[in-house]
């Protein structure tokens, strides 16, 4: 083999070789671009998921504050009205209270059948009261205004009483140098006041029983509250 065919095959075996290189070069560098969009997909993926959970994470979230809010401004609305239908039947109690002074204060002026009226409740509180003590002698306080009534009343009152409980007349003692507040007033608004009837104790002052028209009306008012919201308002409000 001369030298030109030596180099002919040389020239060959680079030009294979050089093809081989080529090849496998194309086979590497279409390998990397797999791989390369394989992770780019995959971190693609991998970044859509995030951003979906944190979108999903937050819209939870917003949806969290709206139900607090809502339910932050369905209460502070409840509260609202539940104050605005105290407001009415306190207004009503209030009126009411009047009405109690219409009742115990006409005596003062002079001689009508309101004085009959009020003279009779002050007896039928008397007796009532006895009644619940069932005590052979009390203390009784009323307002000063009010103590020439407590006394015309008084011995019919004690007879009354025994007849229906079938004891003996109790000893009544009135208390004249301790009185009931007065009748409320605008001079005196804020200011302890009685609108009428009377206080009995034992003599040992263990045993009270308020039976002031004042009492008497808040009792009516908390037993008679649910009823008086359904009359109002149409629902109890709970």
């Amino acid at each position: 083999m001369n030298d030109s065919d030596v180099s002919k095959q040389i020239d060959q075996m680079v030009r294979f070789i050089h093809q081989e290189a080529e090849e496998k070069a194309n086979e590497i560098s279409v390998s990397a671009q797999e791989e390369f969009n394989i992770e780019k997909l995959q971190l693609l993926e991998a970044e859509k998921k995030k951003i979906k959970q944190e979108y999903e994470r937050k819209e939870k979230q917003v949806e969290i504050r709206k139900k607090i809010e809502y339910s932050m401004q369905l209460n502070a609305s409840r509260i609202k009205v539940l104050q605005a239908q105290d407001e009415v039947v306190n207004s009503m109690k209030n009126a009411t209270a009047k009405e109690l002074l219409t009742v115990s204060n006409h005596h003062y002026i002079d001689f009508t059948h309101h004085d009959h009226a009020y003279r009779n409740l002050i007896k039928d509180l008397i007796i009532q009261s006895l009644l619940r003590l069932k005590e052979p002698s009390v203390l009784l306080r009323c307002r000063e205004h009010d103590l020439h009534l407590v006394k015309d009343v008084l011995e019919s009152s004690a007879e009354e009483y025994a007849e229906k409980a079938n004891v003996d007349a109790p000893e009544i003692i009135v208390d004249e140098n301790v009185f009931l507040p007065p009748a409320p007033s605008n001079d005196n608004i804020h200011e302890p006041h009685c609108s009428g009837g009377v206080v009995l104790a034992s003599r040992d002052g263990k045993i009270v029983f308020e039976n002031t028209l004042d009492a008497r009306l808040d009792v009516l008012f908390r037993s008679k509250l649910p009823e008086i919201r359904k009359q109002l308002f149409g629902q109890v409000a709970a």
